[in-house]
């Protein structure tokens, strides 16, 4: 069974059809990319799948559970996590202080019952634990607001990138969807790619399916048949 799947998702802004009956599905402990050119789509599916937006129709299920039309809080503790292009970070406090209350928060509603001296204990656990994974040790006593927009975002430099988030796999059972520009990057960490065009899936498969498919070629990467 995939860990996240979208069933016939669409969603409708008037007249416009932004997301049209997306099938797509992610698999435990694999990276799956979702590409195409500018108003393909990209961010309204994510829309759908975090609870921002609620479809029109269709369905998104995780873990075996609908989880559509939830509310975003209830999403991101059932296990989904989103990250944005523009950093939201809390510029005075640390690198480890931020880590923290993320996890923090997450783990808030599960210990409420229980007191806030073990729910920051295993929070600041969480928080070490994260930072080393992601190689901002070094950084965990540096108010937030002193890290380059690069360490910030953990995107010195693609290769980088691409070894971490290959290295998180591995670490909590971890899956990966992701919207990139960077063919490079594309093509060298997904395990499947999921291609839209106004909206609609135009190609879904392995890395070397989509490169060589003649419709993704017209619609986004350019060349001829």
């Amino acid at each position: 069974m995939p860990l996240l799947e979208c069933r016939g998702l669409v969603r409708r802004f008037g007249a416009l059809v932004a997301v049209d009956a997306v099938d797509m599905s992610l698999d435990a402990g694999k990276i799956r990319a979702v590409i195409g050119p500018n108003g393909a789509g990209k961010s309204t599916v994510f829309n759908l799948i975090t609870s921002v937006l609620k479809p029109t129709a269709g369905e998104v299920i995780f873990a075996g559970e609908k989880i559509t039309g939830l509310p975003v809080h209830v999403v991101a503790q059932k296990g989904i996590a989103r990250t944005f292009q523009l950093c939201h970070i809390f510029p005075a406090l640390t690198a480890r202080e931020n880590v923290r209350i993320a996890a923090q928060a997450r783990d808030a509603q599960r210990w409420r019952f229980v007191g806030g001296g073990r729910v920051r204990n295993r929070s600041a656990a969480i928080a070490d634990e994260a930072l080393e994974h992601m190689r901002l040790t070094r950084f965990a006593g540096v108010a937030a607001a002193m890290l380059s927009h690069g360490d910030q975002r953990l995107l010195e430099e693609t290769d980088r990138a691409v070894r971490i988030l290959k290295g998180l796999l591995g670490v909590g059972n971890l899956s990966v969807l992701l919207v990139e520009h960077d063919m490079e990057v594309v093509f060298k960490l997904a395990d499947d790619i999921t291609v839209l065009h106004r909206g609609r899936v135009i190609a879904d498969g392995p890395p070397a399916a989509v490169k060589a498919n003649a419709d993704v070629r017209r619609a986004y990467l350019g060349g001829s048949e």
